[in-house]
């Protein structure tokens, strides 16, 4: 089930999960398992990565109706 949106973001604005990464200080495979959807940030995190990818937390998380189609 995907939960949150980090990889379709970073894809969308051309920027890799290690420069991710690194602007969080987290290891290449925790970011990884978050736009991987296998682990979920904190709240904390992820609206750090929204700070950081110039985005709204809210365009990192997927909807109820989203999550429904992906069922």
């Amino acid at each position: 089930m995907r939960l949150n949106k980090i990889k379709e973001v970073l894809d969308d604005k051309g920027i890799s999960q290690m420069w991710l990464s690194k602007k969080l200080c987290k290891s290449f495979s925790t970011v990884n398992a978050y736009a991987c959807n296998r682990l979920q940030p904190s709240l904390d995190t992820l609206f750090k990565i929204g700070e950081i990818l110039s985005v709204d937390m809210k365009d990192l998380i997927t909807d109820k109706d989203e999550r429904i189609k992906t069922k």
